[in-house]
Formats: structure tokens, C-alpha cells, sequence
């Protein structure tokens, strides 16, 4: 059975993943996973410092290194167990029945790719629980994240809000028509009104794109306001949204024009960064 899969961690960003994690586990009506992962980079299995004997340690400070780093890890894995718990509490809360939890110890993309057959939507905040401060960089593994998984990628910023608007960035291409299809097809948005927004040069071809997407939408039984634009891609995204109060806004994960650019190199980063609304990334 595929379901919701939620990443927990220390971040600030962690209550807001479980509050968007249990929303699209009720909109979906599917189960809800909280996963936690220590990193080994961080939290070592077993620390071998036999090497260092040579530079003259002695050998009842390795034995203190070594005891810290086990100490270290025992209290890292008590700490994930109790925001695990704190997690399910919180989506039992808002309606989710029976959230399942899971912690593993080594690396999150081994783990994800390791879930990616039961999952229906991946959630996770926009920092990790390493980034040092809200304005900085977007977490060191989130584009990572994005560039192997092949589902749904709900990203979540630091604060929760329930969406009661969407705006899907689309270009015509097939990654964003086959985006439509899937809205179309999933109760994660209905009953929420999708503005479909096409960046680029009006002519009849986009012309035509726009009105296929919304007819699609429109017998699916959304109300869509569907709209073409001239300008750059991020700023004319942004702009729409802010000016039309937008809560969520949903983008292809890679496509073959333009739009790629949003999610490749450094755009990527600043896409995710100025963005303070979820960003739902279909794959």
C-alpha cells in the first residue's frame, strides 16, 4: 500500500512537515509514515580510532572518545524516538488514524530510495536539521532529494498553513500536461480552485496548451483560472502568487523547456529559498 512519508528532524521546519504531512494524508486518504533517519556522517555506528594510537593518544583516551561517541549516538536515537512520537501525537490530532513510525540509522537518500515503492508523496521542510539559519542556503540534501526520487515531493516551509488555493506553473511540456493529468486524477487539491499560469510569448500554440490544461481541470471539477504571462519565470511565478494570495504552488519536477531551468543549478536553490509558501514538485 503507498502512502504519505514524512521526514522528521530537529529543524525548524519539522512541526510544519508534520502539519502538511497529516493535511495530505486526510486529503489522500491514505497512511501516513514518519521516518527518521540518523545520519551516520553525524551519528557514527562505532567510532574506529585506532589510527590515531600512532600520533601518540594514549589508549585510555581513545577508550574516552570512544564511549562519548557512543554516548553521543544513544542519545541522538532517544531524541529521534521522542519527535518521532511527538510527530504521530501531532497527526492523530489533526485526523490521521494510526500514523506509522520508523527510524533508521545511515544515509536519507538510502533510505528514501529504500521506501520509494510505498511512497505516494514524499514531505519534507525546506531546511535539514544542519542548516545553521532560516535565510541561508536550502538544506545540503534537499535537491539531492528531488534529483532521485521519482514521486510526488511536497516541500515544506517553516510555518504550516492549510492551502485553500493553487497555482501550477505550466509550459505545455509533457512533464507539466502529464502534472494536469495527475491533478486531475488525485483528491490531494479538489475542492480547491487552480490557477494554471504559463510564462512565455502568447500565440496560438500556448494558447491552445493553457485552454487543454484547463479543460482537463475543469471536467475534473476544479474551478481554474487559467492565464498566460511575458517576463522572467521566477519573478513572474512569484508575482502571481503573491498578487492572487496563493497558497500552494505546484510545479514539474523537470521538464524540457524553460522550466527546467527552475530546478537545475543555482535557480533551483533560489526558487526554494525566496518561496515561502509548500512547493509541490510532481515527478
Amino acid at each position: 500500500m503507498t502512502r504519505v512519508i514524512a521526514c522528521i528532524d530537529g529543524s525548524a521546519s519539522a512541526p510544519a512537515v508534520c502539519d502538511y504531512a497529516a493535511w495530505a494524508a486526510v486529503s489522500l486518504e491514505t497512511p501516513l509514515t514518519f521516518v527518521h533517519v540518523l545520519d551516520q556522517r553525524q551519528y557514527p555506528v562505532a567510532a574506529d580510532l585506532s589510527g590515531t594510537i600512532g600520533l601518540g593518544s594514549r589508549e585510555h583516551l581513545l577508550d574516552e572518545l570512544a564511549s562519548l561517541d557512543e554516548q553521543r549516538g544513544k542519545l541522538a536515537l532517544e531524541q529521534g524516538k521522542i519527535m518521532l512520537a511527538a510527530a504521530k501525537d501531532r497527526a492523530m490530532k489533526s485526523g490521521v488514524d494510526a500514523p506509522e513510525c520508523k527510524q533508521r540509522h545511515g544515509d536519507l537518500l538510502d533510505c528514501l530510495q529504500e521506501l520509494e515503492g510505498e511512497t505516494r508523496l514524499l514531505v519534507i521542510g525546506r531546511q535539514g536539521e544542519s542548516s545553521s539559519g532560516l535565510n541561508q542556503h536550502v538544506g545540503s540534501q534537499l535537491e539531492n532529494v528531488i534529483r532521485i526520487m521519482h514521486r510526488p515531493i511536497l516541500v515544506a516551509p517553516v510555518h504550516f498553513q492549510k492551502p485553500e488555493s493553487a497555482m501550477l506553473a505550466f509550459d505545455g511540456s509533457a512533464t507539466t500536461r502529464k502534472g494536469v493529468e495527475m491533478l486531475a486524477s488525485s483528491p490531494l487539491l479538489k475542492g480547491l480552485p487552480i490557477h494554471l499560469v504559463m510564462v512565455g510569448q502568447e500565440n496560438h500554440e500556448s494558447s491552445a496548451q493553457l485552454g487543454w490544461a484547463k479543460d482537463i481541470l475543469v471536467n475534473a471539477g476544479y474551478a481554474v483560472f487559467a492565464e498566460a504571462r511575458s517576463g522572467e519565470i521566477e519573478p513572474t511565478l512569484h508575482a502571481y502568487q503573491k498578487e492572487h494570495g496563493i497558497d500552494l504552488l505546484v510545479m514539474g519536477a523537470y521538464g524540457h523547456s524553460r522550466i527546467r531551468q527552475l530546478l537545475v543549478g543555482s535557480t533551483t536553490t533560489s526558487m526554494l529559498r525566496t518561496t515561502t509558501s509548500p512547493l509541490l514538485l510532481l515527478r
